[in-house]
């Protein structure tokens, strides 16, 4: 079955990054890629709306970078989630969980 690629709402990328980092620590390329396969290739997050949300968790104080090197030898910079970042995450899963609840009242009203 083909999947058609979903738009983001605005505000769901932040906490698609900041779950995404709760589980590991990662690249660009690489987170992108990741919540591409976590969604079941749904999600594709494009550089040109990544870097812009990375850089404003960053200064949000709610994740970190710090430069690493690939397997391939190559250097990258690695994001991660600060303690910050962590309970930032709990709260907007929290606020995420009520509005999908609210969208489907909706959606299910006859």
């Amino acid at each position: 079955m083909t999947h058609r690629k979903a738009d983001l709402l605005q505000g769901t990328l932040d906490l698609l990054i900041l779950k995404t980092l709760a589980l590991e620590s990662l690249h660009g390329w690489g987170l992108s890629k990741r919540i591409r396969q976590l969604s079941g290739e749904v999600l594709e997050v494009n550089q040109g709306s990544l870097y812009p949300a990375l850089y404003r968790l960053r200064d949000r104080g709610l994740i970190r970078s710090r430069w690493d090197i690939t397997e391939e030898d190559r250097r990258v910079k690695v994001y991660e989630l600060t303690r910050a970042g962590r309970e930032a995450l709990e709260v907007e899963r929290d606020r995420w969980r009520v509005f999908a609840g609210a969208m489907e009242r909706v959606l299910g009203t006859a």
